[in-house]
């Protein structure tokens, strides 16, 4: 299990071998994403704040000043309809299609398919779900019909790399997702400042209640909500916490120096691939990582219900 709890890693071979997009790789029916720029500095990535010390093995701090080039992101997480012009453009087959199942939370389960289903052993509220994978996210007797505005899911690292490749973009560094999600605050614990209920106003979708059991669904969401609900950041991004874990290019380490350093892109290895923000299953009472400085990971071939990838791009 990576991340304590939060993202159930399966055993699948790390490589390639028959995954790959196939068929109309000239793209004809691509559309870019409407990119937003950041242009760069120093930031303070990082935290030292009392919340970022209840996972020390995450590595949130030290807090470090951390300067990036200029670079573009996409205002959302990737959505169901856009990976499926992807999908049916190249014919490509997620990790979770080639191995046949994937990962859900329990709760989004009725209970005859949730007898179907064996538990994770150290969190039983993941389940391995045969026929679950990003077009029925909750196993064949789900449709993302009408979620196509929601953040695909069940993508594993390399098929979100492979639809940056066919759309001409890449997975953002660490540093520059957490530029991003700052939306030129200084510092921030979430995106619009250090309270998360200012003024009673609902920010983000996170599980309310008392997990696993009963979500309240006050933010208005059981599992995944779309991709502009809320409000955006400074920067015009949303939900660059809660709904879906967002996978970043680099590896994962929980070792980080106090030293200013310039464009930093992770180790060259690590136990699995960084993922922030938290999702729509984060809870204080058993993970408080919908922060913008929070992190886990997960292996490359994994994929879950509450994971999903935004864009980034060169100037």
């Amino acid at each position: 299990m990576s991340g304590a709890c939060c993202s159930p890693s399966s055993d699948r071979a790390d490589d390639d071998d028959g995954i790959g997009a196939q068929g109309d790789t000239a793209g004809n029916n691509r559309r870019m994403p409407a990119w937003t720029v950041v242009d760069g500095g120093a930031f303070a990535m990082g935290s030292d704040h009392r919340l970022a010390q209840v996972f020390p093995s995450d590595g949130e701090g030290p807090a470090r000043i951390v300067q990036v080039s200029g670079f573009r992101i996409s205002p959302t997480t990737v959505t169901n309809a856009e990976w499926r012009v992807f999908a049916e453009a190249t014919g490509y087959q997620t990790h979770a299609e080639r191995y046949g199942w994937s990962f859900v939370f329990a709760g989004l389960l009725s209970e005859n398919p949730l007898l179907q289903t064996r538990a994770v052993a150290d969190a039983p509220w993941w389940r391995q779900v045969h026929g679950a994978y990003w077009q029925c996210p909750e196993g064949p007797w789900s449709s993302v019909e009408d979620r196509l505005d929601h953040p695909v899911v069940h993508v594993s690292w390399r098929d979100a790399g492979a639809y940056a490749d066919w759309i001409g973009g890449r997975l953002p560094t660490e540093a520059e997702w957490e530029c991003a999600a700052l939306g030129g605050m200084e510092q921030g614990i979430w995106p619009w400042g250090d309270e998360f209920h200012l003024h009673d106003r609902i920010r983000a979708n996170i599980f309310e209640g008392t997990f696993p059991g009963h979500n309240t669904c006050a933010d208005g969401y059981a599992g995944t909500a779309p991709v502009t609900a809320y409000e955006p950041n400074g920067y015009g991004l949303f939900n660059c916490v809660g709904n879906v874990w967002e996978w970043c290019a680099d590896w994962f380490t929980s070792r980080h120096s106090d030293a200013p350093v310039t464009d930093p892109v992770g180790p060259e290895t690590g136990p699995g691939r960084v993922t922030k923000g938290g999702s729509y299953l984060c809870h204080d009472s058993y993970c408080n990582r919908y922060r913008i400085s929070s992190r886990t990971y997960n292996t490359p071939t994994s994929s879950t219900g509450h994971t999903g990838f935004r864009l980034a791009a060169d100037v």
